[in-house]
């Protein structure tokens, strides 16, 4: 697992997980906490690059990791079903929940005064599950993705209302926690006509920034586009990366977009480009919604 520093794009240090690493997640500026195909939990001191603890193990391997800064928590979920708390002071085990199969992908709403603390989880079979954080005895809800296929991505939206999820199938759905709610729809993206034929790529990645709320999206095409989800409208296009966009994320203040690099194996094990980390400086013109126009 490397580590950057995002504005000069050079790497500060190398923590050795030990196994392939599948999630991580920041809980300061230099604790750093790893999950993996080792079944392990495990959390690094980035500023000398060692491993301060194993936090934990799974049965199987650890597909998404959270940090939950208001509880002082880390929360785990892996393939063996399970969705495990653990004490970041300690480093124990606080619980283990069931979910429902396999997690594919989690997670966290940020602290507002207006919306609860919400943990949402996506498994496979296409199941999603809304937690409350502050009391993870058993799930708010049990949903059904609202898209046909295996999902790939779930983000919470930065204002607390609901999240994003995206799919194999080329779509996105934007999901409320009020089952009420008239404003979530679906839409269709990272898709082109080829040679007569449509062809359509998994959308791999979704990141919201802080700044203004919108999203962007990650395909296996090797595009980035960023979405207003309120008006929706596709605000940005970005192509020219050498192949399928794996992972995306905006730092504090949205001035920065990490977009990485990396063959997800939709064809097999063909020869393709090597990864690569990519650091994108994004202006408010690439980012804010675009108000519309006043009829005439």
């Amino acid at each position: 697992m490397h580590i950057y520093d995002g504005q000069s794009g050079t790497k500060q240090s190398v923590l050795d997980h030990g196994a392939p690493v599948l999630d991580a997640t920041f809980a300061t500026e230099s604790t750093v906490y790893s999950c993996g195909l080792d079944n392990r939990v495990q959390q690094f001191d980035v500023s000398t690059g060692r491993k301060n603890a194993v936090v934990g193990n799974h049965d199987d391997g650890v597909r998404c990791i959270e940090w939950i800064p208001a509880l002082g928590i880390v929360v785990s979920a892996s393939w063996d079903k399970t969705m495990r708390l653990w004490d970041a002071r300690s480093n124990e085990s606080i619980s283990t929940l069931p979910i429902p199969d396999k997690a594919y992908s989690m997670s966290v709403t940020s602290s507002t005064s207006q919306n609860p603390l919400r943990l949402v989880i996506a498994t496979k079979g296409r199941q999603v599950e809304v937690w409350d954080v502050r009391s993870l005895q058993e799930p708010l809800q049990k949903r059904e993705s609202p898209l046909k296929y295996q999902t790939r991505c779930l983000r919470c939206y930065p204002n607390g209302e609901g999240y994003a999820l995206s799919s194999v199938e080329g779509r996105v759905a934007m999901e409320y926690f009020d089952v009420s709610e008239p404003r979530k729809y679906a839409f269709k993206c990272h898709r082109r006509v080829e040679n007569g034929n449509d062809l359509v790529y998994p959308v791999n990645a979704i990141a919201f920034n802080s700044k203004f709320g919108t999203f962007a999206t990650g395909g296996s095409d090797g595009v980035v586009s960023i979405w207003d989800g309120q008006n929706k409208k596709r605000l940005t296009h970005i192509t020219g990366y050498p192949t399928s966009i794996s992972s995306l994320a905006f730092n504090h203040d949205s001035t920065l977009m990490a977009v990485a690099s990396s063959y997800c194996y939709e064809q097999g094990d063909v020869d393709h480009p090597p990864d690569a980390l990519f650091i994108r400086h994004v202006t408010d013109a690439e980012l804010a919604p675009r108000l519309k126009q006043p009829p005439n």
